[in-house]
C-alpha cells in the first residue's frame, strides 16, 4: 500500500502493524488493513489465547490448523493476528474474547463492534 493509502485505527490514528511473525493481515502486510473484498473484515488485532482458539475452532473458525497454501501458519497462544470483527464480537458475547491492541485494530471494526465494547479487552490503553 502506498503511504497515502494507510488506514486508521479505532482511535482515529494511523493504523500500527499487528504482527510480522506470524505475518498477518488480509494483504499479509503485517497490518489489519482491509478493503471492499475482505468480506470477513479481518480488522481486529488480537493476541490470541488457547481459550479463544479452541472456542473459534468449535464454532467453525479453525485458526489452529496450518494452511500453508493460503500463507496461514496456524496460531498458538500468544500469537498476534488480524481476527474477523464478527468472530471477535461473538467471542465477547460468549466470554471467550482475548486481549486486543486498539492502536493496531482497523477503524472498520467500529461498523461491527463499538469502541466501548472493545476497550475492556485493550492491552494498549493507559
Amino acid at each position: 500500500m502506498a503511504e497515502e493509502e494507510f488506514q486508521k485505527n479505532v482511535l482515529g490514528e494511523k493504523l500500527e502493524p499487528c504482527s510480522n511473525d506470524p505475518l498477518t493481515g488480509w494483504f499479509r502486510d503485517g497490518c489489519c488493513n482491509t478493503n471492499e473484498v475482505d468480506y470477513g473484515v479481518h480488522t481486529v488485532c488480537a493476541k490470541v489465547t488457547t481459550k479463544f482458539l479452541v472456542w473459534a475452532k468449535k464454532v467453525g473458525n479453525d485458526l489452529i490448523t496450518p494452511h500453508t497454501e493460503f500463507g496461514f501458519p496456524g496460531l498458538r497462544d500468544g500469537d498476534c493476528w488480524c481476527i474477523c470483527a464478527a468472530t471477535y464480537a461473538q467471542s465477547i458475547d460468549r466470554g471467550t474474547a482475548c486481549k486486543i491492541f486498539l492502536k493496531k485494530t482497523n477503524y472498520k471494526t467500529l461498523e461491527i463492534i463499538t469502541l466501548e465494547k472493545l476497550k475492556p479487552y485493550a492491552i494498549d490503553l493507559s
